[in-house]
Order: structure tokens, then sequence, then C-alpha cells
């Protein structure tokens, strides 16, 4: 296994139980060829039995715990030993005593949400936390605060895809994934320098920030998932995406690969090979949008108007092939072009399919009034699970927009296909002003059959249903890589390219 490159250091990770704390800490230091140690090992027989009865520990109970874990620490740092600890540390006081005045400490927190922590600790067995006291974890739970310098990282995502994208955020020697490298390039174990009264980046929640120009249009991609996360023109906002240090929610702007939408029970055969992905749609039993959102991205190169970032998908549980992806985002005086280029790098073929999130906006607030048109004579049906059980023709029902209308009280969560395409082949999307006067066209150019639109009444957050309207390019409809509809087979070697376009009109 190869080395990586990660300044010597205590890396304490983080999180509620059930976030998968021992299993990212054992496969970071598996892949670091670091010691590792869970902290629930220095709990007193006393604390266990406390959990065990279902009782939460006070802060009283914690105190002779943590004071045992700080001087285990202290002991790893001393022999220069570096180390991986998984930690609850859910307060930020307890953070405090583990990491103050110990430079060498490093931070990382495993975010997930509570519904899907709480699925993970009803299948887990053998272990002394009984799933009832997660309220009590939740309870107690501090984020991380800017100043503590944290790589945060969500959990809804492969244990192996979270202690990769740790690793590499780590490998910046920043922990906000916005550096370019501290490894010595050689093995030995050296303690992290001391903080300099330098300037820092502040930190992001995305990670590096990529900005693009060219005369009035503007656009943002980030670091993490190498998502879209802004493009304006003349000031006026064409996406309803994300600020900096705000958490990616709802796929704003993602990438989603291998698979875009969703596979049933996470369950495929290929190859003659029963597969099964990790559930990151628990509450409907669905794999969801591929495995590259939460991973950073590389910066491939950039000029004033162009950025290609890009990444590895390495074999993993439930999808064991190896893929090279690199996104090119070019504005010009037409709009933004994203190009999505995916190889095979395996010695075996592999079944792959793309999409990308963005949400429209034309300054409408909700997008009861804006018209839209979507140039499609098929629309798939699908079931409770957001699983397509056939198609229908469009025409006579309420999900026609063959001719400009406004989208009204309809709630769309719709993929569409048989594409009108004009004589180049492309198939034009298009949300504009209820005036008339001003709007933004999705261009579907190249390796795009099927596009998915989505009125966002079903997000999480209240206040951000129905600000803007998702238009989600599609090689592939959801659950290709159990059905195989228009599923892409890449054998080794060989390549999918995967472009359209954000292309503004009228007068802003």
């Amino acid at each position: 296994m190869a080395r990586h490159h990660v300044p010597a250091a205590v890396v304490l990770v983080t999180g509620v139980a059930g976030s998968g704390k021992s299993t990212v800490a054992r496969l970071m230091a598996d892949r670091l060829g670091w010691a590792q140690e869970d902290a629930d090992d220095f709990h007193t027989p006393a604390n266990r039995a406390k959990m065990a009865a279902g009782e939460p520990l006070t802060d009283e109970d914690r105190r002779p715990w943590l004071a045992d874990v700080a001087a285990w620490i202290d002991r790893r740092i001393a022999a220069r030993e570096p180390a991986v600890l998984a930690v609850s540390a859910l307060k930020r006081a307890y953070r405090d005593q583990l990491t103050r005045g110990r430079p060498e400490v490093r931070l990382v927190h495993l975010h997930g949400s509570r519904q899907l922590v709480r699925s993970r600790l009803m299948s887990r067995h053998g272990h002394f936390f009984p799933a009832q006291l997660l309220d009590s974890q939740f309870a107690d739970l501090q984020e991380p605060e800017p100043d503590e310098h944290a790589c945060v990282v969500d959990v809804d995502q492969p244990p192996e895809a979270v202690a990769d994208a740790v690793i590499a955020l780590l490998g910046t020697g920043t922990g906000t994934g916005t550096g370019t490298g501290t490894g010595t390039g050689t093995d030995e174990a050296l303690p992290l320098a001391a903080p300099t009264e330098e300037p820092r980046v502040p930190p992001t929640a995305s990670g590096e920030q990529w900005r693009l120009r060219h005369g009035a249009h503007e656009a943002v991609v980030v670091e993490l998932g190498g998502a879209l996360r802004h493009y304006e023109v003349g000031g006026q906002p064409l996406l309803d995406g994300f600020a900096a240090d705000e958490r990616i929610t709802g796929g704003r702007g993602q990438l989603l690969v291998p698979w875009p939408n969703r596979v049933a029970g996470g369950r495929y055969r290929f190859g003659g090979e029963d597969l099964q992905l990790p559930l990151t749609e628990p509450e409907n039993g669905n794999a969801i949008h591929g495995l590259l959102r939460w991973v950073p991205w590389r910066l491939h190169g950039r000029s004033e108007d162009t950025v290609t970032v890009g990444t590895t998908l390495f074999p993993q549980p439930g999808y064991p092939y190896r893929l090279e992806v690199s996104a090119a985002y070019r504005l010009g005086p037409e709009g933004l072009e994203t190009t999505v280029t995916t190889t095979n790098a395996g010695d075996t073929a592999a079944p792959y399919g793309v999409g990308q999130h963005p949400y429209l906006t034309v300054g409408t607030g909700l997008v009861d009034t804006a018209l839209l048109t979507v140039p499609a004579g098929t629309r798939l049906v699908t079931d409770e699970h957001g699983l397509p059980t056939g198609e229908e023709p469009v025409e006579g029902t309420a999900y026609d927009f063959r001719t400009a209308r406004p989208i009204g009280e309809e709630r769309l969560d719709t993929a569409y296909t048989e594409l009108d395409r004009d004589p180049a082949g492309h198939c034009t999307v298009r949300l504009a002003h209820p005036s008339g006067r001003h709007g933004i066209d999705v261009r579907l150019v190249e390796g795009i059959r099927y596009v998915q639109v989505y009125t966002g009444d079903t997000l999480p957050e209240p206040g951000r249903r129905r600000r803007g309207v998702a238009v989600e390019p599609m090689s592939c409809p959801a659950d290709a890589l159990r059905s195989g509809t228009a599923l892409t087979v890449l054998e080794p070697g060989g390549s999918h390219v995967f472009r359209w376009v954000l292309a503004p009109w009228g007068s802003w």
C-alpha cells in the first residue's frame, strides 16, 4: 500500500456514536502506517456499565476518562509516534482539554444526519452503546467552531471514501483543503510546526474556491466534489447555489458519478457479480447520486475563464472499478460550459452513468411564476421511493412543458426522455422570467439522454423549497445500474464525455 505523506501528529476523529469514528480511524491508520486507538477503551467499567444501561455519562463521569486520553496523547507526542484516535469529544470543552497547548494534535469531525446515524446504530451489534442514547449525544454535540480549524467531513458515503477525504485534507497542513501539501517526502515522523502569525485563509465548508470570470460572467467551482457553487451575470445570480461557508445540501451543483439519481436497495449485478452499495438515502433504502460528491477534487489547471478539476474513483465495496474523472468548466460569451470526461483506468469493464445537479433561478423568489420549457415527449413514472416503474407520454398530462408555461403549483421531481433535438443533436431546457424578457437555457450537448426536473418540494430545509428549479442532465435514468437502461459500459481504457451548457439570454 502506498504511504501517504501527512504531517506527523495525533489525529482525533470525533463524532457521535454511529458516525463511523472507529472505522474511519482504523482505515486512516492503515493507509498512513500509524498506530490507532479507540478512546472508548479508556472508559472505566463503571462508565461502560452506565452507557450499556442507557444512562448518559455526566461531565463528572468523563473527567478521569478525558485525563487518561490526554495522557495517552502526551505519551505519543513525547515519543514522536503519530497516531489516530477515535474519540467522541462532543463538547467544545472536551476537545479543548485534548487539543489546547498541543499544536501536534489535529481535529477531524465526522458529520452525519440524525436519521443516517440512527439507522447505522440500529443495525450495529456487539457494541455497548445502545441506540436510545443517540438523542443525548446530539443534545451534547457542539459542532467545531472556526477557531478549532477542524477538518469536517460528511459521512453519507463509504467509510473508505471518508478516510481518503480526511487524509487528503490533512495533507494540506491546514485542515481546510486549501494548501498544497506539507509532507516531508520521507517516512520520518516530524511534529507539526507551531502556528505562525501569518494571515490564514478562512476555512470553508466546501474547500478551496476557484473563481472564473469572462466579461460580466462569473462562476465559482469548489474543491469538495468539484461542484459548481455559483454562477452570475452582471451581478444577477442564475443559480440557487450555496455560500462558501455553507454545507452543500440538496445536491446543489454536485457532480453525480458513477451514477445519477438512485439505485434501489443499493444492489445490482454486473459482470456476473452481485454488488452492494452503501445506502446513502436510508429513508428510501436507496444508494443515491454516486460516490464522488463528498471527496476533494484536485485542481488540474486554471486560467481566468477556465478551471479543470479531477479525481480518482478507487475500487471500493459495491463499486470495484477504478475511474479517472475530470471536469472542465469554461466561461465564454454564451455562458458556462461543463465537460466531464471519465476514463476506465482498470482492467475490467465498468458500469457507468453521470449527471449534475444545478438549481436555476430567474429572480422570482419562488419558482411558481417562472416559465418552464422541457422539449421532451416522455416522462418516467416513479414509485414512492423515486424509482422508475414505467414511461408515459407527457401529452395531455400536467407534466407537459413542451410549450413554455408557468410552473404554478406543480410539484416536479420528474425525469424526461425522448428529447427533441436541433440539427446539431442538442436539446434545450429553458427557464424564463414571467416577463419573458430574460432567462437561462440548459443545453444538453453530449452524452445526455435524460433530464430530471425538480422543484425542490421535498428538500429538508423548508426555506430552500421551490426557490430554484433543478434541471439535471443525466446520461441514464434512475436505477440504471440495476435495469441497464441507457447504462454506459466503459471497457478498459475507454472514455465517456458528458457536456452541457448554462446559457443566459435576454436583458438582465
